[in-house]
Order: structure tokens, then sequence, then C-alpha cells
């Protein structure tokens, strides 16, 4: 079976899990990806004043044509009050995923803006919205048609019976989201998010028809509990639909003190999330004082597992996060589990 059908097989029988999976770009790292996530995570942190972060995935690396989705996005916080409570986020993002044989690729630039208000001492509300400027193109040179086959092999130097088709296509999207943070106390942080993506049903055709984009309406909870001096836990889920597609991933983070000095903060990262239908995922990571890089990857339980021999994506999610000055250092943040 040559290396075209092949592809498409194994295409199709991901197409039969479509269920299972969200459309679009997505990481299993989702809680290192908080931008894509939900745009009220803009600059919601409760220790740091920006933030630095670079995603990769490797998808499908037993496939002929592997799918590979990078990201890099920086935010930060602007116009804090008085009282330290108050503050607006922005933020920049950008996101290449590429796929296939005809290399379908998609660049996304991102513009994320954000406001949080603390209410009380015990929680918080964020509101914020994004506008992105994406461009999708195939090459469609790469790519194989009935009709460049001889009987023995694919021509393509025959004419592929395409037309009326262009190679590059591109279109304005708006996200929005809000969440709502609850922290009793120093050993309990509770976060509840709501986003809502594609909320224009943007346009989307290499053949100029009239193909919109789904409303993509995404949710997600994250809850840190201190579980001693050295231990917090991090269970957390997020689900998404768009049109007939959808995906849930839930699991939770081991983070560990280890650090032998006062001087440094090293913590070491250990998890394990199952996508539902999909696939199981093991994680581990490295927190060193303000950096923080995890690995994982995911084991696909799918009706795709025998084809690639369980095989399924493996993912790098870095982070820096840091602080304007020695003011900042000082300041009095709300209640959040940390070491």
């Amino acid at each position: 079976m040559n290396k075209l059908f092949k592809s498409l097989l194994l295409f199709g029988a991901a197409l039969a899990t479509v269920k299972s999976q969200g459309q679009g770009m997505h990481f299993s790292q989702y809680y290192n990806a908080p931008l894509l996530l939900n745009p009220a995570n803009t600059a919601l942190m409760p220790d740091n004043d920006y933030r630095i972060g670079f995603n990769y995935r490797n998808q499908w690396s037993s496939v002929p044509v592997p799918y590979r989705t990078f990201s890099a996005y920086g935010d930060l916080q602007l116009m804090r009050n008085r009282n330290q409570t108050n503050w607006m986020g922005v933020g920049l993002a950008f996101w290449n995923d590429k796929a296939g044989n005809g290399d379908l690729s998609l660049s996304r630039s991102e513009a994320f803006l954000a406001y949080h208000v603390q209410m009380g001492e015990q929680s918080m509300i964020s509101v914020g919205a994004s506008g992105a400027y994406v461009a999708r193109s195939i090459d469609f040179n790469k790519l194989s048609f009935d009709k460049q086959w001889d009987g023995f092999e694919f021509d393509k130097t025959k004419a592929n019976g395409e037309s009326g088709y262009t190679s590059q296509t591109s279109f304005f999207d708006l996200s929005a989201g809000v969440n709502l943070a609850y922290f009793p106390n120093e050993n309990v942080y509770l976060k509840v998010g709501l986003g809502v993506a594609h909320v224009t049903q943007p346009k989307e055709s290499f053949y100029g028809q009239e193909t919109k984009m789904g409303i993509r309406p995404t949710a997600n909870v994250d809850l840190l509990v201190k579980l001693g001096p050295n231990v917090i836990l991090n269970p957390s889920v997020y689900y998404t639909t768009q049109k007939a597609a959808s995906e849930l991933l839930y699991g939770t983070l081991f983070k560990v003190n280890v650090s032998g000095s006062d001087n440094s903060q090293t913590s070491l990262i250990l998890g394990a999330f199952n996508r539902w239908n999909e696939a199981v995922i093991g994680v581990i990571g490295l927190e060193y004082n303000h950096f923080r890089l995890m690995s994982s990857y995911d084991f696909t339980i799918s009706s795709l597992g025998s084809e690639i021999k369980g095989k399924g994506a493996f993912e790098i999610g870095i982070v820096y996060e840091g602080v304007y000055g020695s003011f900042s250092r000082q300041r009095q943040s709300y209640n959040c589990p940390r070491f």
C-alpha cells in the first residue's frame, strides 16, 4: 500500500473518532496554553507581572505525514490600582499548524485584552476578548488525484482536474471569555472559565464557498489544593464543542517541592490525563524559580491506535513568568497555594 493510500486510511480512521476530538488547534497541555484556552486568562497571574510561553506538538509521527503545531505567546499586567487588586491584561500570540500531504497550514496572529476585578478578599472576576488574523494555505502540487493515476503510479506532471480553487485564504476571527476565581484561604484556589471562539462565524474555504466556521464554546475548571508543605494537587477539566465534534480532557498534576535550599525554588511536576475515548496522557516537568518546562505524551487508545501502534503525540510546554521590579515583589497578591 503506497504512502498516499495509507495516509488517507489513517485520516479516515481519525475522522471516525471525531466525536471525541475538538476541531482546530489544541494542546494536551491546555494549562500551558492559557490564551488559547480563554482570553480572560490574559495576565491572570497572582505572583508575577508578565509571562512568555512556547508550545510544540508533534502528532501521529508514525503516519507518513505527521501533524505539527507550534505556538508562542506573551502577556503582561498594566494599570494596577493602588491596592494591587484590579488590573488590565494585554497579550499577543502566534500559532502555526501544519498537517497532511498537502501541507495544509494555518497561521494565526492574535491580540488579547482582559480586565481583572477582585471582589472582596476571596473572589475575582475576569473578562477578556481577542481578535485574530488567520491565514490558511495548501500546496495542491503535493497532493495526488485520481486523474493522475496511470494504472501503476501517480504521475504528478498530469493535470489534476481541479479548478476554481485558491491555495490561500484568510479571515478575521473574534473570541471572548470570562473567569470566576474563588480563593477562601492560602490552601485552596478554584477557577471556573467559560469562553467562546469564532464569535462572528468567519467564512473559510479554498473554493469560494459560503462555508462558515461553527461557534466553539469552551469550559474549564481548575483547582489548586495544597496538601502539605511540599505537595500541591492540581486537578482540572477542559471541554469544548464545535458543530458535531467535541473534546473532553481531564486529569491532575502533582507539584512536589524538591528544593534543597531557601535560595532557589525547584519543583517536580508529574501528571496523568485522559482525552475521552481518544488517549491517555502522561506528564512530567520541572519548575525552577520562574521557569517551567513540561513534556507530555499521548498514548492513543481509540480505533486509530492499532494502525499507529498506540503512538500519539509528543508535546513540550515552556513558560517563563517574571516581575517588573522590587515593588512588584513586595505586593500582597490574593490567596493561591504556593510553596
